[in-house]
């Protein structure tokens, strides 16, 4: 495994990473949760990803339960909450200083941790001024409650003033952006993120390398038994998928899964390799729910790419 600085933070991350979303708690229990994990911490993985949101909670609680069985030392591992969506009330959503400050107790409950070493604004908030957010953020800094925060799917626009808010209040600035990053989702992060990664070297913990599994191929057919877009409460995200077009994406992705196979790799190995080659990706954060896709995307490593030429990988989508 090899590890990136978290931006100019003197925090280093395991280029790949493990994340709760989606399988935790729906797919996933507690005794498999544990086999993940140590299989990703026995090949080097040293940050584990997870929200509020996820699960309605019940993420936190398994992956919790999961690290405290395994009883690995705290101190070779990092973990991370989000704040946004923690309910339905008024006092359980967004970006307040009250909802951060209960949310972040909450997760710690959860997790049965004493810090969060990454705390995310899981989304912007419209409703909270910005000034809000960032000096709440800093209190649970100095609380030592968290040791960074950062935003996720944030402009560039509003994290240029969080740093700047940041900077004339005294108060420690975002650390990291969480943003979706993969084949077929790239203007954000290659194109409105630049200036923000010139001006700040703000680090990334980057989601959806495969596109929710799009980039497998293994959609093209419809949604196999057991998919992720099976599950009820994420089949909002397939028709987003389809509102957008993944229709005339399959020719283009059956080309990628080709020059994959003539590489040697799986379509989700080249997928992920391909993320890596950015070096304003701090680490790639893996889903799974089952020990054999985590394995398969964890051997990226013990696989030659050194002829892999990304820009032809990059003419697939084009």
């Amino acid at each position: 495994m090899n590890y990136r600085k978290l931006g100019n933070s003197g925090l280093k991350l395991s280029e790949l990473s493990f994340g709760s979303w989606v399988t935790f708690g729906n797919q996933i229990d507690v005794n498999l949760a544990s086999e993940l994990i140590k299989t990703a911490y026995d090949a080097g993985v040293n940050f584990f990803d997870n929200a509020e949101a996820y699960a309605a909670g019940e993420s936190e609680k398994i992956m919790g339960d999961a690290l405290k069985k395994l009883k690995i030392p705290r101190d070779t591992w990092c973990i991370s909450s989000k704040v946004f969506w923690g309910g339905n009330l008024p006092t359980q959503i967004g970006l307040s200083a009250k909802h951060i400050h209960d949310c972040c107790n909450n997760a710690l409950k959860r997790l049965k941790v004493e810090y969060l070493d990454l705390y995310f604004c899981h989304r912007p908030d419209p409703d909270t001024p910005i000034e809000e957010t960032v000096r709440a953020m800093n209190n649970l800094i100095k609380q030592g409650k968290i040791l960074y925060w950062g935003t996720s799917e944030w402009s560039a626009n509003q994290i240029e003033e969080a740093f700047k808010i940041a900077s004339n209040n005294y108060l420690t600035p975002p650390t990291m952006e969480q943003p979706q990053y993969n084949l077929l989702n790239r203007d954000r992060f290659e194109n409105e993120y630049k200036t923000i990664f010139e001006k700040y070297s703000i680090g990334t913990t980057t989601w959806s390398p495969l596109c929710s599994g799009i980039l497998t191929g293994k959609y093209k057919n419809g949604i196999p038994k057991n998919a992720r877009f099976s599950i009820e409460s994420y089949q909002w995200l397939w028709e987003k998928f389809k509102e957008d077009g993944i229709e005339n994406q399959f020719t283009k992705i059956q080309k990628f899964c080709e020059m994959a196979s003539k590489l040697n790799l799986t379509p989700a190995q080249l997928a992920i390799k391909w993320c890596l080659n950015n070096s304003n990706v701090s680490t790639v954060i893996l889903g799974a729910s089952k020990k054999s896709q985590l394995e398969e995307n964890l051997k990226i490593y013990d696989l030659n790419s050194s002829d892999i030429d990304f820009s032809e990988v990059e003419i697939c989508f084009n």
